[in-house]
């Protein structure tokens, strides 16, 4: 990692927070809004062709946010309120240090990180645009780019590797996780707060099937969006902040993925319903005016989408999986007979009804806690909450998201695929998380709504109804904080555990053959596996055209030929790459070529196998050559030294008009001064 461009992409994130919470932006929401307005940024600027320009640029403003910032603090100009640390700060602080140590240390081993996610990052890094029809390379040509444009923004300044992208995307879990503080009226309450964290670590146990050492955006998908909704919450009594928060996280939803439509929809409709409890003007007037500010939120969140719609029609003909295509879908459907979707149907409702299934057991989990809890604090404590209504949504929002599900699999995969409910659990299991994130945020509302003493400036040590009640609010807050430590420990183990069972896995071991290639190329590859799983479900190829960049990789378990087919089959490629000893291909190597091959890179002749010597630039073979890594260096500590350069001037400026403006005599108009004493200076 680079120390010097990650302290500069630090400097930068605050600067936009910074900037944001002197527009009003909520302390805890300015790490994950600052965040979002960066990759909205990004994906205007590569939209427009300009993302080399955009990846140093919008890292370098917020820089020069920082500096200005900090100038004024010399003059005592634009401070920003103190809120005080937290138990919960620090728990996040802490674990969020530990946790971001071992992802930056863990190697990409899942299927869908080298079919798209880690691929379309080092494409929009190395190749500096977005992908056209041109370049086959990128298969997923619909999946939007919000998540893979910060990431690539993050590995442009801290150094690419799989380990800094799986950092840039935690940064982004992280901030959305830090973001659901915003919903507490009273941050000192351990328990409340503690409550939250232990939630945090529960989402672990039900995002088992991605985890976080992945980079696939269904655990970002449900994260955002729960953010995005304590945000709609926090801003209660400031609706423009409301509309601008729906607005952007929508925005950022749906350049996420396709699927964070339904998401989409839960922001908007809480959004309305926030709007419409606004104690002022008749109901009439209320539902009209809230139903006008909902749209134009959700029209403006859903622009970028809508651009981003035009430019694939506009750049590829052919429809790829899970792109919005009402033709694909009547073109699907016709060829799915009643009695295919009744079976699909039957094993759908054999999923969601099963006790077996991780996603049913968090449904049942999210109502008895909220049930439970509704129980206790309206029955026996006599106090009035709305968990129960909150429970009623969080369960009409599981129906309409299982219904959107099975459609998906009826209207857009093949029956291959729907027949298996190939990816089902992962795809419930986000829901899950964002319902239970709901859930624990409603949950704390109540809690603090049903304390003894509601005056926040009176609450001290003493403010218990008795001596047994301040026991309890102690022995459960201390439990909490203790199980969610542990649990995410065993999050943090489990990583581990998975890196070490990944040591002999292909994308582990070809960094021991050959550098990663960073420029694309064409070159014909085959790539020998001896694990025929791993060379059906294409994970051998998928991960042999992310490592080299070329889109003629080629992975082949298969080697029981003749020996007049096996010459012919070698023939066709340029470089035959063994990262793992292969018996039925070594033997016919030795039978066709009289050599003993075992592991190594080899470049095919029409006589022999030429093995590449182990040089560090032996990638130079397969598509790049020691002039563009040397280039690559070059350029990025040009950066450096650009954003150096830059950020003097602009620190030398900033003190000349701060000097100038302190020479300046008093003004005498009531505009002057109420502009000097503003709140931006």
């Amino acid at each position: 990692m680079s120390i010097i461009g990650f302290i500069i992409f630090l400097i930068a994130q605050l600067g936009y927070t910074g900037m944001l919470r002197k527009l009003g932006v909520n302390k805890y929401l300015s790490w994950i809004t600052a965040m979002i307005v960066q990759t909205l940024l990004l994906y205007a600027f590569a939209m427009l062709n300009l993302l080399p320009f955009a990846l140093k640029a919008v890292i370098l403003l917020g820089v020069g946010i920082e500096v200005v910032r900090i100038a004024l603090l010399f003059f005592k100009r634009g401070q920003l309120a103190f809120e005080g640390i937290h138990y919960f700060d620090i728990w996040m602080l802490a674990i969020g240090i530990i946790l971001g140590k071992v992802l930056y240390a863990s190697p990409l081993l899942h299927y869908d990180n080298y079919s798209h996610w880690a691929l379309i990052v080092k494409f929009l890094l190395f190749q500096g645009h977005l992908p056209t029809a041109a370049e086959p390379l990128i298969t997923f040509t619909s999946y939007p780019p919000a998540t893979a444009l910060f990431i690539t923004q993050f590995v442009s300044w801290v150094g690419f590797s799989g380990g800094a992208m799986l950092l840039g995307q935690f940064l982004l879990i992280w901030a959305s996780f830090y973001a659901i503080f915003a919903v507490l009226r009273d941050r000192s309450r351990a328990l409340n707060a503690f409550t939250l964290c232990f939630v945090i670590s529960i989402t672990n146990v039900f995002n088992i099937a991605i985890r976080m050492n992945n980079l696939l955006v269904d655990f970002i998908l449900p994260i955002v969006t729960a953010a995005g909704i304590a945000g709609v919450y926090a801003y209660r009594e400031h609706p423009k902040l409301q509309v601008f928060t729906a607005a952007i996280f929508s925005a950022e939803l749906l350049l996420i993925k396709n699927s964070g439509a339904m998401y989409v929809v839960m922001i908007g409709c809480y959004l309305f319903y926030v709007l419409m409890k606004q104690p002022t003007g008749h109901w009439l007037k209320r539902c009209g005016k809230s139903l006008g500010w909902t749209a134009l939120s959700m029209s403006a969140g859903y622009l970028p989408f809508f651009w981003w719609n035009q430019h694939v029609h506009a750049t590829f003909a052919a429809v790829s999986k899970h792109q919005i295509s009402t033709q694909a879908y009547k073109h699907q459907l016709a060829g799915e007979s009643s009695t295919v979707i009744m079976k699909i149907g039957h094993k759908f409702l054999q999923q969601i009804l099963s006790l077996n299934s991780l996603s049913t057991r968090g449904v049942l989990l999210i109502n008895l806690s909220l049930l439970i809890a509704w129980i206790v604090i309206r029955l026996f404590m006599h106090k009035k909450n709305n968990l129960l209504a909150t429970l009623i949504a969080l369960d009409i929002s599981f129906i309409a998201y299982y219904i959107s599900v099975f459609a998906m699999y009826i209207v857009s995969m093949p029956y291959a695929e729907a027949i298996l409910l190939d990816g089902c659990e992962r795809y419930l299991s986000s829901m899950v998380i964002l319902n239970l994130m709901l859930g624990a945020m409603a949950l704390v509302v109540a809690m603090d709504r049903a304390y003894f003493e509601q005056r926040i400036s009176k609450r001290s040590l003493r403010s218990f109804h008795s001596i047994i009640t301040k026991n309890m609010y102690q022995i459960l807050a201390l439990g909490l904080m203790i199980f969610s430590v542990i649990l995410m420990f065993s999050e943090i183990n489990g990583i581990q555990y998975n890196n070490t069972l990944g040591k002999e896995e292909l994308p582990v071991q070809l960094p021991k053959l050959a550098p990663q290639t960073t420029t694309l190329n064409h070159t014909k590859i085959l790539l020998v596996d001896p694990h025929v799983n791993d060379v059906n479900d294409y994970f051998t190829g998928y991960v042999g055209r992310y490592y080299f960049l070329s889109d003629k990789v080629v992975g082949q378990e298969n080697f029981m030929l003749s020996k007049k087919a096996f010459r012919t089959a070698l023939n066709q490629y340029q470089y035959v790459v063994i990262p793992e000893w292969h018996r039925t291909f070594t033997k016919m190597a030795w039978q066709v070529y009289h050599q003993r091959l075992k592991t190594g890179i080899f470049k095919v002749t029409p006589t022999t196998l030429h093995r590449v010597k182990n040089s560090p630039w032996r990638s130079s073979i397969l598509g790049t050559n020691r002039q563009a890594a040397i280039s690559t260096s070059i350029q990025r500590s040009v950066t450096y030294v650009q954003a150096l350069v830059l950020t003097t001037k602009l620190v030398a400026g900033i003190f000349s008009l701060i000097q100038l403006l302190l020479r300046m005599p008093r003004p005498t108009s009531n505009f002057e001064a109420h502009w000097l004493n503003s709140k931006w200076l």
